[in-house]
């Protein structure tokens, strides 16, 4: 026996487990691909680039580029039934590099994101107070810059009012909030870090919920997608039930609707910005995710006659909805913060971390219940980017279980030893110096490497798997033969949509900096170090392949960009003859029969 079947799911003899009910695989893959970003940058991209107009760009990029990727990988998965580094070893020998690629990209990017849950689930204890600790400047990490919500205003417009000669520019750097306070002085404690050379002590508040996540996620995730297809009823539910709460509050808010219209107000001028397209693109791809190599876990455990169309239009499209609804709740908000505040909503629109942890939270405080909003808010959170964590590790276990057989016969104690590993290399960023660590790992380790890993996997499907090839695994799985609309989207314009953000990536990377802070050169070194560290697994793979493989330099390219199904083998010898006695050959043909047995 080799290493592919080509209809397991059919014949039923792989023994590979399958998801209990459909909804499972949907909701998994939705909680995925909904994710943290649908909250924290797709609203502010809207605004920034043209309101309303960006959906133009938004609309195309996820129509050319971003569904047909999406709907490319879940068929892979589906149609092989393994994990991303098995299964490019069937698909294309050469390119196996690509599946171990991915996995270690999603095991950089699960060291760092289980951080942000860390601090979501910190912000979720501290909101269980009466009044939220990040309300006033009365408190011991609060400075003499701090000023509350309100008053930075009223001493300027007294001030002016006197007609004293007032620098609002001046005055505006120096003034803090007590939201932005207490997330720099006393969740991070950035300020008792000397730099990424003197992190400072470890913070066990944050180490502790840091170890609470990862054991979530290990009793989610231990018995395999028995566990973790139940457990997304939840997490992947529950965000939409917030949602829609924050979006009925926020837009009863004073001040929302001007906050919507700076959200939606079309400027289409701007769309003849080449960076406004790419911003559009960046979004798209990121959000749903292609390459990452979870789409094509979650896909593996699908029936073989899985409807996989109908799933990949349905989830594309909840998760970019998601983005849109999301907007109306992030700046029904803004709106209320420039109205109560007197700033303009281009001084308080933010994007990442800064939005969710000291804008957001500090309108929350000035909220009637704010205790409330803010519990259910952070939940969100929490719920949301479990989702997307449970997806990276299951991409990493499953293409690590399904490629060695030792790991998969001891799933549960490998899901402990990698949960261990990654939460004491997570404590780095538990410290007081952490958020300089992990603003070096969310710039370097998954962006480039990703874009890389997805533009082999494009070329590999595309040119040497053949597009042909791929239209016929679909039509066998669901009885649907894709048209001239998708092999052209998989051929010509997912590989230009990937290069093209490539391209545009190396032109605008900038060197490594935090409000100021310029990192030492050494950081962006090792930067590009672990960047480079997954995309050098693709052309290594592909030397070993080459090397390993017996015959002429022609003949092991040959067989090594052959698909494994394609690859039979012949016993010359009759029926009667042991295997012992069996004279083996290998030869190129166009296919086998459905139903015949793996190679």
């Amino acid at each position: 026996m080799g290493r592919h079947s080509v209809v397991p799911a059919a014949a039923g003899d792989d023994g590979r487990e399958t998801w209990g009910k459909k909804v499972d695989f949907l909701l998994s893959v939705i909680g995925f691909a909904v994710d943290l970003a649908n909250v924290w940058r797709f609203p502010y991209l809207c605004y920034k680039n043209g309101g309303g107009a960006f959906l133009v760009p938004y609309s195309i990029m996820l129509v050319l580029g971003g569904i047909p990727l999406f709907f490319m990988e879940l068929c892979i998965g589906q149609f092989n039934r393994k994990g991303a580094i098995t299964c490019w070893g069937n698909l294309v020998p050469l390119f196996k590099g690509v599946g171990y690629a991915v996995v270690l990209i999603a095991s950089y990017v699960d060291l760092f994101y289980n951080v942000i849950l860390a601090w979501s689930l910190r912000y979720f204890f501290s909101s269980f107070a009466y009044e939220l600790p990040w309300t006033n400047c009365n408190n011991t990490w609060n400075t003499e810059n701090c000023v509350e919500v309100g008053e930075k205003y009223s001493n300027y417009s007294s001030m002016l009012a006197r007609n004293e000669n007032v620098n609002l520019t001046v005055l505006e750097m120096n003034q803090t909030s007590p939201a932005e306070e207490y997330w720099m002085y006393n969740v991070l404690e950035i300020d008792k870090s000397n730099g990424i050379t003197d992190l400072g002590e470890v913070k066990w508040d944050l180490a502790l919920c840091l170890l609470a996540v990862y054991l979530i996620c290990y009793f989610s995730l231990w018995k395999g997608i028995a566990t973790s297809g139940k457990v997304v009823w939840f997490t992947a539910l529950f965000p939409y039930v917030v949602l829609s709460i924050l979006l009925v509050r926020g837009v009863t808010l004073p001040g929302a609707l001007d906050g919507i219209q700076y959200y939606l107000y079309p400027d289409f001028t701007k769309l003849t910005k080449t960076s406004v397209w790419v911003d559009a693109a960046t979004q798209i791809f990121f959000s749903l995710g292609p390459g990452f190599g979870v789409l094509l876990a979650f896909a593996s455990y699908n029936k073989f006659h899985n409807n996989v169309y109908k799933d990949a239009i349905i989830t594309s499209l909840i998760n970019c909805g998601t983005s849109f609804v999301a907007g109306f709740v992030i700046f029904s908000v803004l709106g209320y913060m420039s109205h109560i505040s007197g700033k303009p909503i281009d001084k308080v629109a933010q994007e990442g971390p800064g939005l969710v942890f000291v804008v957001y939270p500090q309108a929350i405080a000035t909220m009637p219940c704010a205790t409330l909003w803010a519990i259910l808010f952070f939940m969100m959170l929490l719920t949301l980017g479990l989702d997307s964590s449970f997806g990276g590790s299951t991409a990493v276990i499953t293409g690590l279980s399904d490629e060695f057989p030792i790991i998969h016969n001891n799933r549960e104690i490998f899901i402990a030893i990698l949960f261990t590993i990654d939460f004491l290399i997570g404590l780095i960023c538990c410290t007081q110096g952490g958020f300089l660590v992990f603003q070096l790992l969310e710039k370097y380790v998954f962006g480039f490497s990703i874009l890389c890993a997805v533009f082999c996997e494009a070329i590999a499907v595309s040119y040497i798997y053949g597009v042909d090839r791929l239209v016929n695994d679909i039509n066998e799985m669901i009885g649907f033969r894709p048209g001239l609309y998708w092999k052209m989207c998989w051929k010509f314009i997912g590989p230009i949509f990937i290069g093209a953000m490539i391209i545009f990536v190396l032109i605008d990377h900038q060197r490594l900096e935090y409000k100021g802070y310029p990192f030492p050169e050494w950081c962006n070194i090792i930067g590009w170090v672990m960047a480079l560290s997954s995309v050098s697994m693709i052309p290594g793979m592909a030397l070993y392949q080459i090397a390993t493989t017996p015959g002429t330099l022609y003949e092991r390219i040959k067989i090594t960009t052959t698909p494994a199904k394609d690859l039979v083998a012949v016993t010359s010898a009759s029926n009667g003859v042991s295997g012992s006695d069996s004279h083996h050959t290998i030869k190129l043909t166009g296919g086998i029969p459905r139903g015949s047995t793996s190679v």
